[in-house]
């Protein structure tokens, strides 16, 4: 069957982290722009694109499950694969019937025009060396259905190389957006109507690297901070490491940048620190996590910490728990180790062994639990500013907002008209685990 329509119906699902969730926004726009019909996953599409992940074995897992969804809703659909899963191991999908095309991750941007005339049951392959990428790519995105705050892609692959992860793989050297076309789309964004934005990379602190001449993340802060093209802007995850005493500096003196940042930990324990190439000791992140709320005592730190690491025994683990326990952390993320074929992790001796990863996943789990409920009582009977989204909550039936440090407040008084705007919430206890807030002015 051919995609010969003027006009399809597709449908786009995502697996994995912001940034492909940001790409496939753009995918959606430029496919919308060239008249298609966008339409839920859930329902019969003629087109159906997955932009997959392949951070973990079972996001691998993942996406080939959605891809297989994809074919049984309509066997007679075009289906696209791209993203980090499509990239790394084309062959492995081209084995599945009913693909249609694997687009690597330098030609997802060209899947909009390579959609007429593609061959269901013919699987064509375009995946590039992405190691030889030097061109950022990026379908620019003016709307983020479902979405209050919108997401703004500056930076895309990563330099790092640490032992365990195949980001680098599937996504190439790390490339940045030039700072005026930044701005740009910030103003496009503000002007849109959007309070907040939210700067994503894969790598974001490697921003400007790349650049002619030569910028950093703290060199556009400073310009943004300046324009003020949106009323709030969130950081997406950043390396310790490049955290400076300048950024800290300008997080602290901002009325734009949310005091809210994620810092991946990844491990307590050195000797496992060294194994995974994380070029920082635990003494190190936790002075710097001190720093951090010492200059700015609301600041919000999520960390993202890996379970069983190869090599990682009990009292290795115990560090990790013990340094997280001394640490003025907000929320954890929790990844049991996934060996990535390839990566030198993948080939260590003493792997953990599944069940002692999950258990120590669900330890670091239930300890970041109780940092997330003792960060949110202490802002009790304070009053924040909050972001009110519209999708009301199906348990509590309330609408959400989140606070400048990330605070997920429910509202008690919120009304459908407060929605998208900027309002003064005084928290007012819990309910299980919810924080509860009461909108006390505009």
């Amino acid at each position: 069957m051919k995609a010969e329509s003027p006009s399809v119906k597709v449908a786009i699902v995502t697996l994995g982290c912001k940034v492909n969730q940001y790409e496939s926004a753009g995918l959606g726009e430029a496919l919308a722009r060239q008249g298609h019909t966008l339409v839920p996953f859930a329902e019969k599409a003629d087109c159906y694109i997955v932009n997959t992940c392949t951070v973990t074995a079972r996001t691998n897992y993942q996406s080939r499950q959605v891809i297989r969804q994809a074919i049984r809703r309509n066997p007679e659909a075009v289906v696209v694969v791209t993203g980090c899963y499509a990239q790394t191991a084309p062959a492995e999908i081209a084995e599945i019937p009913g693909v249609s095309l694997i687009a690597g991750q330098g030609e997802k941007d060209s899947i909009p025009d390579l959609l007429t005339g593609l061959l269901k049951n013919r699987p064509e392959v375009r995946v590039g060396d992405i190691s030889e990428t030097r061109r950022f790519s990026s379908l620019p995105v003016a709307r983020f259905r479902d979405h209050t705050r919108a997401f703004l892609k500056i930076q895309d692959g990563c330099n790092a190389w640490c032992s365990y992860c195949i980001v680098p793989s599937a996504r190439g050297r790390s490339r940045s957006l030039a700072e005026d076309q930044v701005l740009d789309q910030l103003r496009r964004l503000g002007q849109g109507g959007y309070r907040e934005a939210v700067l994503t990379g894969i790598h974001l602190g490697a921003y400007g690297q790349d650049l002619s001449p030569k910028s950093t993340l703290f060199d556009l802060l400073q310009k943004v901070e300046k324009e003020r093209p949106v009323e709030r802007l969130r950081l997406s995850s950043i390396e310790p490491t490049e955290i400076s005493d300048d950024l800290i500096s300008l997080l602290r003196q901002s009325t734009l940048l949310c005091p809210h940042l994620h810092i991946p930990l990844q491990s307590g324990d050195n000797a496992i620190l060294s194994d995974m190439r994380r070029h920082y000791s635990a003494r190190f992140f936790k002075a710097l996590l001190i720093d951090l709320v010492e200059a700015i005592p609301d600041l919000a730190i999520g960390i993202d910490v890996i379970a069983g690491f190869p090599g990682e025994n009990e009292a290795a683990f115990e560090n990790t728990v013990s340094l997280i326990e001394s640490m003025p952390v907000a929320y954890l993320h929790v990844f049991p180790y996934s060996a990535r074929p390839g990566t030198p992790a993948a080939a260590m001796a003493d792997q953990v062994p599944p069940d002692e990863k999950k258990k120590r996943a669900e330890t670091l789990r239930n300890l970041g639990a109780r940092k997330r409920e003792a960060f949110a009582r202490r802002f009790q009977g304070r009053t924040l500013r909050v972001l009110v989204e519209e999708r009301i909550d199906r348990t509590s039936g309330l609408r959400k907002g989140f606070s400048d440090n990330y605070l997920p407040v429910y509202l008690i008084n919120s009304k459908a008209a407060q929605v998208n705007s900027l309002v003064t919430v005084r928290l007012e206890g819990f309910e299980g685990t919810r924080n509860l807030g009461r909108i006390v002015a505009p």
